[in-house]
């Protein structure tokens, strides 16, 4: 992270610049197992699955067996003919992805009044009637009417012991902190500013414009800023690169931009200062130097990396920008459509079964390992009681 020179501090307001902890990041795997159907649907909804099965298919892919060398004139003069076929392919395909994205504009307004209803219950603008509340739980979890009206007297009476809460507290912060793609861009001092997050929202480029989407937070008055909105804004492509048209693999994301936050005196948590002893190389004196620097939040998902014109990057800003790029279409495709899924849990249950089942194999693998060893006429116990130095619990 690059220092601010002390001469720029002017332009930034001391006052807004505060020391955080940063935090560690988890990653997590994942297995293909004989749930082909169920892993199917994973990856055609996991851009991740996705991104890491394409990388693995483009390294099995581009091994020529140098037969086209071979071929007669005749034949390789037809085989260009399929090549140009191919790229009236392409474009087909683009036109094809561009009514796609014609189509999610308009289930888009179908689908907005049910996510305004879900907003308005969030941050109790409306509440719910009884009929809208009831929901058939799983035959296994149905209950006699004995026990249920039990429940419904334990449940009155722990309201009447606390306070009525308003709407859903920390709806969206749940949804977030649930989510790996996202907890890992969450700081402890976001949090806090989260849960002021009242709603998400997807807009799509009007009829007649370049394709893109941005996505709109919601933020009810805080102490944090002064903007009631922030927006992200993804610039996308749906057209074959005439340089190389084989390349096309439907829209891509062109660019983004992101918005200015108006932050509170004293509140900016994308900023932190820190403060260095300098000694002077001829007199040996000592001197306190405080200088600010860019400091890890979840807010500095609205000041993305600016793609230049030529469109060359340095790896560094590629990486933020595809790992950027993925949060968005994550956001867009998942995140808002099935949030409630996100705050309960259940559409984590979902993607993490092949998870699990990747430990199940691996514990199987493991057992068959020390049944082998057991049965080997030549193992001896003795050897591996004591584990290796590095394997030792510290």
């Amino acid at each position: 992270m690059a220092d601010i020179d002390n001469k720029d501090q002017a332009e930034l307001d001391p006052a807004d610049m505060e020391d955080v902890e940063e935090v560690e990041e988890e990653e997590t795997g994942e297995d293909v197992n004989s749930k082909a159907r169920q892993l199917t649907v994973q990856m055609m909804q996991n851009p991740q699955i996705l991104a890491a099965l394409q990388e693995r298919l483009d390294g099995l892919v581009g091994s020529p067996s140098g037969y086209m060398e071979s071929l007669p004139k005749v034949v390789k003069r037809r085989v260009n003919a399929l090549k140009n076929l191919q790229v009236k392919c392409a474009h087909i395909e683009a036109k094809f992805y561009e009514e796609v994205h014609e189509l999610e504009r308009k289930y888009a307004a179908l689908y907005q009044p049910l996510f305004d209803k879900r907003s308005d219950i969030v941050k109790a603008s409306y509440e719910p009637t009884d009929e809208e509340c009831e929901w058939k739980a799983d035959e296994e979890e149905e209950l006699t009417e004995e026990m249920k009206e039990k429940a419904k007297v334990e449940e009155e009476k722990k309201d009447e012991e606390k306070e009525d809460p308003k709407g859903i507290p920390e709806f969206w912060l749940t949804v977030f902190k649930n989510v790996d793609l996202l907890s890992d861009m969450l700081q402890e001092h976001d949090e806090p500013i989260l849960k002021h997050l009242q709603d998400i929202k997807v807009k799509f480029s009007d009829p007649g414009q370049p394709m893109s989407f941005s996505l709109e937070f919601y933020f009810e008055p805080n102490e944090f800023f002064t903007n009631t909105i922030l927006t992200k804004t993804y610039k996308m492509r749906s057209e074959p690169d005439e340089s190389d048209p084989f390349s096309f693999d439907g829209p891509e994301i062109m660019g983004c931009t992101g918005c200015t936050i108006d932050w509170t005196k004293g509140k900016n948590v994308t900023f932190k200062t820190i403060k260095k002893k300098q000694k002077h190389k001829g007199r040996g004196t000592v001197r306190t130097v405080t200088k600010t620097v860019p400091n890890d939040s979840f807010f500095n998902f609205f000041t993305p990396p600016e793609v230049p014109e030529s469109g060359e990057l340095d790896e560094d800003s590629e990486a933020v920008l595809a790992a950027d790029f993925e949060i968005g279409h994550f956001i867009r495709e998942r995140i808002v459509p099935r949030a409630v899924l996100y705050f309960t849990g259940e559409a984590i249950e979902d993607d993490d079964d092949d998870y699990d089942e990747e430990g199940e194999e691996a514990d199987d693998e493991e057992g068959e390992e020390e049944a082998d060893e057991e049965n080997d006429p030549d193992y001896d116990p003795k050897k591996d009681a004591n584990p290796p130095a590095e394997c030792k619990q510290q």
